[in-house]
Parts: C-alpha cells; structure tokens; sequence
C-alpha cells in the first residue's frame, strides 16, 4: 500500500469509528477541496453513499460558482444536506462587507455564531428537497454533538493543535491546553456528557495529498482552483470580500499537483489569501477557540 493508501485507509477508519461513537452526526462541506475529499471518503467507507448528514454554514457571501457546485452535486449525488446561517446578523447587516464589522466579527457573527447555534438547533436550518428541487426548513432541528471536519495540520497553525478526536465544550469553545493524548491510532472516543466533539480525518494529510488523491480519484471540484485565462487561481476559498487569489497557470489537477511539487508556493501560506487570517494575527486561533471551523 503507498503512503497516498496509508492516508486514505486511516481516514476511512476514522469515520467508521466516529460514525459507530456518536449518535448525533453531522460532517461540515465548505465546499471546498479538503471537505470534498472528506465527502469522498465519506462515500466510500460507506460503500457508495454518505449516512452522515452533510451540513453548511452559508455566510451568503460566498463565491457564486462554489453555491453552483455546491447545490449540482447535491442533486448528483442525492446527499443529505442542510444549510444554516446568521440570519439576524444578515438582516442587521453586520458585515464588513456592508462597512459595519471587521473581518474577524464578521466571521465571528457568520461562521462561528452560526455555527455553534445550527449545531445546538436553537436556529432554522435548511435541508435539500430533492423531489422540489430546493431547501427547506428543517422539521427537526436536533443537535448534532459530533461533528466531522475536513481540517488538515499543515494548513494553518492553530489546527496542528488539533486530535482527531479534540473535545469542545457545550457551547464548542475550545481549550487547547485540554486535549487527550492520540498513541499509536488509539483514539478517545468516550467523553463527558454534554461535551461537543470534533472530528478530523484528514488531520495527517498535507495540500498535495489532497490534490494527489484527487487527480488518483477524480474527484470533481469547484473550478474555481484552476487558472481560466488570467493567469489566476484560487488556492483556498472562502467569502469573495476575503479571499485573494494567487498568480498560477495550472489549468488542471496534474498542473496543481506538479506546481506543489516543483515548490512554486514552499513560502507562501495555502491562506495566503484569505484576508482574516492576517488580521487574526496570521493565524485563526483567535476565532477557532470559539467554535469557528
């Protein structure tokens, strides 16, 4: 088995132990390539399908072509998947892209907030109707406790603190200093009640990993990642006021995954362009502490 196998067995292994561990739930699809991958996995653990309920935070101020890609491959796929938001915040317009927050409360109010609240089921959330067409509010808003996520440690500083396993409280604040040890693939599984647990499979695989995987598998993603004449790509994605892309001529996966490799980005951050890192100090502790993704 190559190291690329070695990633994927263990990632699957992962999601059937969180999928036999916890009752209530639910994998985070940002839509972008790493929760893709994870949604990949997810299907192929499950022998074709994805038991788990997909769910994503909509900021509303998403790049349109990743809402596109997001509701095709819903209706492709058949996928079991809800949306919710901060529909107070919106409405308020509480933004920085309507000059009323910076960059971090916005993310705090439409990311994190609506997180941690779409979770608890105290706000609407909204599920894919596959025989209308459209979302719907859900009729059963329960709480989801554990919650899958497609974080990798290489991508950012404050997820190399992460287990796969890594607890939260009730309210999915995060004490970084409180974790439990991981040896030799032993994971904790059992925890308090009331404890809200994060799940990372994907936490040992690097960027070129994930592109690898997806050029062995091929795996549709946003076309967002590849250059489309400008001589500009995106390399994370977020809200479109936020995220920057870089200078890149790769039109396809094997471009991607030859650019990795022959060092073009070795000193430049994978989320180089997205504009809170920077004012979170650089990094994203500040908002992953209290619940953000």
């Amino acid at each position: 088995m190559d190291s690329l196998g070695k990633l994927e067995a263990q990632s699957i292994h992962i999601l059937r132990e969180a999928y036999k561990e916890f009752k209530d739930l639910v994998m985070l699809w940002s839509i972008g390539k790493d929760s893709t991958v994870l949604l990949w996995l997810a299907r192929k653990a499950f022998f074709g399908h994805a038991p788990i309920p997909l769910l994503h935070i909509d900021t509303h101020f998403k790049i349109p072509e990743m809402i596109e890609y997001r509701d095709r491959l819903a209706k492709e796929w058949k996928l079991n998947l809800m949306y919710g938001e901060n529909r107070a915040a919106l409405d308020a317009k509480q933004t920085f892209p309507d000059g009323n927050a910076d960059r971090i409360t916005c993310c705090r109010y439409l990311k994190s907030e609506a997180l941690r609240h779409t979770l608890s089921g105290e706000w609407p959330r909204y599920v894919f109707n596959h025989v209308e067409g459209k979302y719907i509010p859900d009729p059963d808003p329960k709480p989801f406790t554990g919650v899958i996520v497609g974080v990798r440690a290489d991508e950012e500083g404050s997820r190399s603190k992460e287990r796969y396993f890594s607890p939260r409280d009730k309210t999915s604040e995060w004490d970084i200093g409180d974790q439990p040890p991981e040896l030799w693939n032993q994971y904790k599984t059992d925890f308090a009640p009331g404890t809200h647990v994060r799940i990372h499979p994907l936490l040992d695989w690097t960027e070129l990993n994930i592109w690898e995987y997806i050029g062995r598998e091929n795996i549709p993603v946003t076309p967002l990642y590849f250059d489309r004449g400008d001589g500009k790509r995106y390399r994370s994605l977020g809200c479109w006021p936020c995220t920057g892309s870089v200078e890149s001529r790769a039109r396809s996966v094997k471009d991607i995954i030859e650019e990795l490799r022959t060092g073009k980005f070795s000193d430049i951050a994978e989320r180089s362009g997205r504009e809170q890192d920077k004012e979170d100090g650089g990094g994203l502790e500040t908002l992953r502490r209290e619940g953000y993704m």
